[in-house]
């Protein structure tokens, strides 16, 4: 390995790690990131003159988060643990132990796959231990105090019966099976965003500002380390544990064992376990029982002294492909699921103590890659993840899985989209995207009726009152029955709101025009179109050679426009709001022109009386165009007091630069 693939190596690490400890989002599995660390390693060992303080082999993991908590220095640094992948390497540091300390016996506990929390305890006047403080790992050395949230746990206990003056241990914080599919299931029916693995909402879960969110997810914690105490649990490791455990805190599985043989045997017991187990491990951890004899065998700056972690190869079963799912998602995106079977037992695959019988496909590349298709045989992994993935052809079908080319639910013809794997359906009437697509139609660039938002919304698609943005201008007619069940509430919201929608129909038909959810046709967009053409009646019989003829409307817009003017639902829906009585004719303003046609202009700063908005629409109303941002492209700038960096910008490219009195000039 070069240094420039070792740099590239380390900061491809890195991104994971943030991933992985600080996001809670990773995008690959635990075994992959293991593997990538062992590269790491083993060219850091070729070449220690590569290593520095900032090597992902140097660091703990990762940063306390300042929004989640108070920060908070640790009393014993909340260390890592190195992992090894073989037995026989196992069988070598345990002799390793023994060879210096032939007394010594070791504890071999389950992973638990979570997060790390330490809790403290102190002694207050009633003679109990009171628990004061609840921290989270950070980087190992400061981590965020999560007090208020450990409250809520059930298996954290508040107060103990012992005569101590002061006890800390140190637990994983996990999320079982069924908490985290009952999370995801609720999030499904939402509509909402789905957690990955048990372990990533565990930890977001434990972060929560709001404790009321902690204790709904459901939390667990197994404590597996005794951090300090006295002397009659920082003996023995194993004495330790059943000390706390005797004093209601709820601990890891551990078992004693004397030599490599019985380690070894241990860790296979814990392996044989992962499938019946209600929550994930990814690995077995193992200790040195004597406490004083672990300092004898330490493992780098990162590590925890007189442990390790093996680490299990990924979990794979052969599965039959028996059917591929087709779904839409909210923004128009095809998905495809996968529905497998055991290719063995003909049931659902068993992986980490989880039975599965979905697998995400992704997309059509994936699938063609893959070989994916009806009949075929496939490995199925999942390396402590919850999602599971194919990993692998055992046969190939006897043909791969060709994509519809009509939507499943509304039956549009689906579109792909440039330069990306993604297909879409493109109708914004499909049931489907209906949530999104009216969300859409009523937000602030476009109809901008207040207070029908996302969740209203989705109440009044449930209870059958929305099926197109049309029906927004229907709801009036069940008013009475939208007061009885408090849809909206009571009769003065659903008032307010009803004359909110009423008093949309008077837009400008440019807003309309953008509401209608055209794909490439945005607010700008619309406007530049409804300059031009007028009316929606005269955009809906334009050619697209006549659409192209529109300033910024290339061919892709051209067509979409076209194609939606021309799809009988949408003609049946634009109908209806004819005869709603929704505007769709542009006003003929006064003083407009064309004498800023071809020119491109950018505001700033404060003008003596005129708001932005105002003097975008003069602009607009001339013939010209505005955007954001100062460019090579951008013909003037107008700008106002404290004008700032697009001042500096257009002065540095030599753009000419007008004040409010210049402007009006141009457009007398």
């Amino acid at each position: 390995m070069t240094f420039e693939e070792y740099k590239a190596l380390a900061k491809e690490i890195d991104y994971h790690m943030n991933l992985y400890y600080n996001d809670d989002a990773p995008e690959i599995s635990d075994y992959e990131y293991d593997m990538l660390m062992q590269k790491l390693k083993g060219a850091e060992a070729e070449h220690p003159e590569w290593v520095t303080p900032d090597s992902p082999s140097q660091k703990i993991g990762g940063v306390a988060k300042r929004e989640a908590g108070v920060k908070v220095t640790h009393n014993v640094p909340m260390l890592s643990i190195e992992d090894v992948f073989t037995e026989e390497d196992v069988v070598a540091w345990v002799n390793k132990v023994l060879e210096r300390h032939p007394d010594a016996s070791f504890s071999v506990e389950q992973k638990i796959d979570g997060l790390s929390m330490t809790l403290r305890y102190t002694r207050m006047d009633d003679g109990h231990l009171h628990l004061t403080l609840a921290e989270t790992r950070g980087d190992g050395i400061v981590g965020e105090d999560v007090t208020a949230n450990a409250h809520v746990i059930p298996d954290v206990q508040k107060e103990l019966n012992l005569d101590y003056e002061y006890l800390e241990v140190r637990g994983e914080v996990y999320m079982s099976h069924q908490d985290f599919e009952s999370f995801n299931a609720e999030q499904e029916k939402l509509g909402k965003k789905t957690s990955a693995n048990p372990r990533n909402l565990a930890a977001g879960t434990l972060r929560q500002l709001d404790t009321s969110i902690t204790k709904n997810r459901g939390l667990n914690m197994f404590v597996f380390n005794i951090q300090d105490g006295p002397a009659e649990v920082m003996e023995s490791h194993d004495a330790g544990l059943k000390i706390i455990e005797q004093a209601g805190i709820k601990t890891v599985y551990h078992k004693l064992c004397k030599d490599s043989d019985e380690v070894v045997a241990a860790i296979r017991e814990i392996g044989e376990m992962r499938s019946e187990l209600p929550f994930d491990i990814d690995g077995a951890v193992v200790k040195v029982d004597h406490i004083a004899y672990r300092n004898d065998f330490p493992a780098g700056s990162k590590y925890s002294a007189g442990h390790i972690a093996f680490k299990y190869p990924p979990e794979e079963r052969p599965v039959v492909m028996e059917e591929i799912e087709e779904t839409v998602g909210r923004t128009g995106k095809l998905a495809f699921i996968g529905h497998v079977l055991d290719a063995e037992t003909h049931k659902p695959a068993r992986l980490c103590g989880t039975n599965v019988s979905r697998v995400t496909l992704h997309n059509a590349d994936y699938m063609l890659k893959n070989r994916i298709g009806i009949g075929g045989v496939y490995k199925l992994k999942k390396s402590g993840d919850i999602i599971p993935k194919i990993c692998g052809v055992v046969s190939e079908p006897e043909q791969v899985y060709r994509v519809s080319e009509y939507c499943p639910v509304c039956g549009a013809k689906l579109v792909v989209e440039e330069d990306t794997a993604d297909i879409r359906c493109v109708n914004p009437t499909c049931k489907a995207q209906l949530s999104r697509t009216i969300s859409y139609f009523t937000s602030l660039n476009c109809m901008n009726i207040m207070g029908l938002g996302e969740t209203l919304i989705d109440a009044l698609l449930e209870e059958g009152y929305l099926s197109s943005y049309a029906d927004i201008y229907h709801l009036k007619e069940h008013r009475d029955e939208l007061v009885d069940k408090g849809i909206i509430g009571r009769e003065k919201n659903t008032d307010k709101l009803l004359a909110a929608i009423d008093a949309s129909k008077d837009n400008e038909a440019d807003r309309f025009l953008a509401a209608l959810g055209i794909r490439n046709v945005g607010r700008r967009t619309a406007s530049t179109i409804m300059k031009e053409m007028k009316s929606v009646d005269a955009l809906r019989d334009a050619s697209v050679e006549r659409l192209q003829e529109i300033t910024d409307v290339g061919e892709t817009t051209a067509v979409s426009i076209y194609d939606f003017f021309h799809d009988e639902r949408n003609i049946e829906i634009l109908e209806d709001f004819k005869a709603l009585g929704v505007n769709m004719q542009m006003e003929e303003k006064e003083n407009a022109s064309d004498k800023l046609a071809g020119l491109t202009f950018v505001i700033t700063g404060t003008l003596p009386n005129y708001g932005r908005k105002e003097m975008q629409a003069l602009v607009e109303d001339n013939g010209g165009k505005c955007t954001g941002s100062v460019s090579k492209k951008t013909s003037y700038l107008i700008a106002g007091e404290a004008a700032g960096s697009k001042l500096d910008k257009a002065n540095a490219l030599g753009i000419p630069v007008l004040d409010e009195d210049a402007f009006l000039e141009m457009i007398k």
